[in-house]
């Protein structure tokens, strides 16, 4: 995609718990996918006494290498940054075998971990402490965490170095996703940290190449309701000429979550709700949405 620079170089070795930062290691599950790039990073907060967090997908091999590599030290605390499958699952298994507690937001506020965390949240442990970021768009749930001591955010599916974050109808946002980028963008950490693939070492320049990409997206899709092209299929077949035929449905996705910000935002409109079968038109001008 022009403009941003993807990270790609990511040394690693599945099972294996590997340093990263003083206060960070990771350990990576062997469940490589085209959303998952090489497979969920369960990231170890601390030394001695440790956090997890995102402990994976429930995987014996990933849960009997984490609980292998710990098994010196007491897991405290279970951190998530979103409840999809190839995120959190493995805390019950982990959860059963050290009794740590866990922490997240879940889908819709529900009542999934121990403890329910929300935005400006502090969670502490030996040496290090994270403050909890309500980064909504990719899942209504997302929570990214900034760790003080080394100026570093968490940054799950939220932004990835490897791969744009799918945002996916109704639970994904795309509103929601592109207020989030700026949130970040507001703040000081100098590393970002995803849940898939390496290191994110310029976070500034690539947020802005990701809010720049969603930008230029909606111009495009405009473009297409301006030219009489009013149904998603078709906008898909402009829009992303020459995709892969196996990801034409998550582009298809892609193009819906805009077209409800669109409509939301009075830059397009649709004879009833915002769905996928529904046919789309440029707003008038001088509209402005809700």
């Amino acid at each position: 995609m022009p403009g941003i620079r993807f990270y790609t170089e990511f040394d690693f070795e599945y099972g294996v718990l590997e340093t990263v930062s003083p206060l960070v290691r990771r350990i990576v599950a062997r469940n490589p996918g085209s959303f998952t790039g090489p497979g969920t990073g369960t990231y170890v907060l601390g030394h001695g006494r440790v956090a997890l967090i995102d402990p994976g997908p429930a995987l014996s091999s990933h849960v009997e290498a984490v609980l292998h590599a710990l098994r010196n030290e007491t897991v405290d605390q279970i951190i998530i940054t979103h409840t999809h499958p190839d995120h959190w699952p493995a805390a019950s298994s982990i959860q059963r075998a050290t009794g740590a507690k866990t922490y997240g937001l879940g889908r819709g506020g529900s009542g999934y971990f121990d403890h329910g965390v929300r935005d400006g949240d502090v969670v502490e442990g030996d040496g290090w402490r994270l403050e909890a970021v309500h980064t909504p768009g990719h899942t209504s749930d997302h929570m990214s965490y900034g760790l003080e001591q080394e100026k570093i955010l968490f940054s799950g599916d939220h932004i990835m170095g490897w791969s744009t974050s799918v945002i996916i109808p109704p639970d994904g946002d795309m509103g929601d996703y592109l207020r989030s980028l700026r949130k970040v963008l507001a703040r000081d950490e100098a590393v970002y940290l995803p849940t898939h693939g390496p290191a994110i070492t310029d976070p500034k320049t690539h947020v802005k190449a990701f809010i720049e990409h969603r930008n230029q997206r909606t111009e495009a899709i405009l473009a297409c309701l301006r030219d009489g092209i009013t149904e998603v299929d078709d906008i898909v077949r402009r829009v992303y000429a020459g995709v892969h035929p196996g990801l034409r449905g998550a582009a298809g996705l892609s193009v819906q979550a805009h077209l409800i910000e669109m409509v939301r935002t009075g830059q397009a409109e649709c004879d009833g709700p915002a769905e996928m079968a529904h046919r789309y038109r440029a707003g008038r001008p001088g509209r402005s949405g809700q």
